[in-house]
This record gives structure tokens, C-alpha cells and sequence, in this order.
């Protein structure tokens, strides 16, 4: 079974509240997503996403920041509500306004990939994975989403979230 965490950056005045229209504008972003990826507006993370937010949690021991920035990236912004109509296939998806992703580009252009892997690689590495390999795989959504939310900054986007399973 694959699941992916997609991100997607967009302006704050293209993004409507209503789930039923954000869901069919994440579904054509996600079917666009090599694209959209190339183009720098849009990221996901497969499976993982979970353990990648676990990475960014051993920042609580290393920074003293109330506001808990690491929680950002990966689970940060608010839930899209959609209607009380319970349909088991719509997304949960989630709007991370422009300060928020500001705040998560601060965060990843901050912190430590090193400091964060030393305090948290013992709690990632799989059974069935060699360290190296761990860390790399890591390292790659670390700079992934450090060019993502540094892009979106940038041009003062929300993000948009959405599970796809």
C-alpha cells in the first residue's frame, strides 16, 4: 500500500476553505506532481512522513523555542473541515497559512541536520536498514523540504496538505 504526505505551495488568496474544492485542487496537484515537483511548488513524502516529523522533534532538545517550530513542517497548519457527511474517501488535508510556512522555512534553514540525526538516529533506523543508507534517506527530505518551504517563503504561499492513500 503506498501513502504520501503531498505538499503543495499556494497563494493565500487562491486557496479556498471548503474541502470538497481544495480535495479536487490537491487531486489535479498531485496527478501534475513530477511537474509540479520540478517546478519547486510542490513536495511529498512517502510512508515516512511520520518519522521525518519524529527528526524534527529531537529539536525540542536542542533549541528552546516555546513556540515548538519543528512541529511545522510536516503536521503544522489547520484542518480543512469538510461536510458532516462521513465518506471515508476524501483526504484529510490541512492549510499551513504564509506565517506558519515562514516560520517552518526559518526552522529547516536553522537547524542542524547533523545535531538532529545525532539526537534522534536511534529512534529512525529501521531493523532491516543499514544507518548510512537511513541517514541519507533522511537527508533527502530534510533538503527537500528545506528548498520547498524556503521557495513558498519566499513568494509568501500557504501550503496545502493532503494524504493520498
Amino acid at each position: 500500500m503506498s501513502i504520501h504526505l503531498h505538499l503543495r505551495a499556494v497563494a493565500e488568496s487562491e486557496i479556498r476553505d471548503d474541502h470538497t474544492w481544495l480535495a479536487a485542487f490537491m487531486w489535479k496537484a498531485w496527478e501534475n506532481h513530477p511537474d509540479e515537483y520540478a517546478a519547486g511548488i510542490a513536495d511529498s513524502i512517502d510512508k515516512v512522513w511520520s518519522s521525518v516529523n519524529d527528526l524534527y522533534a529531537a529539536a525540542e532538545v536542542l533549541v528552546a523555542h516555546a513556540d515548538k517550530p519543528w512541529t511545522l513542517p510536516i503536521y503544522g497548519g489547520r484542518p480543512v473541515a469538510h461536510s458532516t457527511d462521513a465518506d471515508l474517501s476524501r483526504p484529510p488535508l490541512m492549510i499551513l497559512e504564509p506565517l506558519g510556512v515562514s516560520q517552518a522555512a526559518d526552522f529547516l534553514a536553522s537547524v542542524s541536520f547533523d545535531e538532529l540525526w545525532n539526537v534522534a538516529s536511534a529512534k529512525l533506523v529501521g531493523w532491516d536498514q543499514e544507518e548510512a543508507q537511513a541517514r541519507q534517506e533522511f537527508l533527502d527530505h530534510h533538503r527537500d523540504l528545506q528548498g520547498f518551504y524556503g521557495r513558498a517563503a519566499a513568494a509568501g504561499h500557504g501550503v496545502v496538505k493532503a494524504v493520498w492513500a
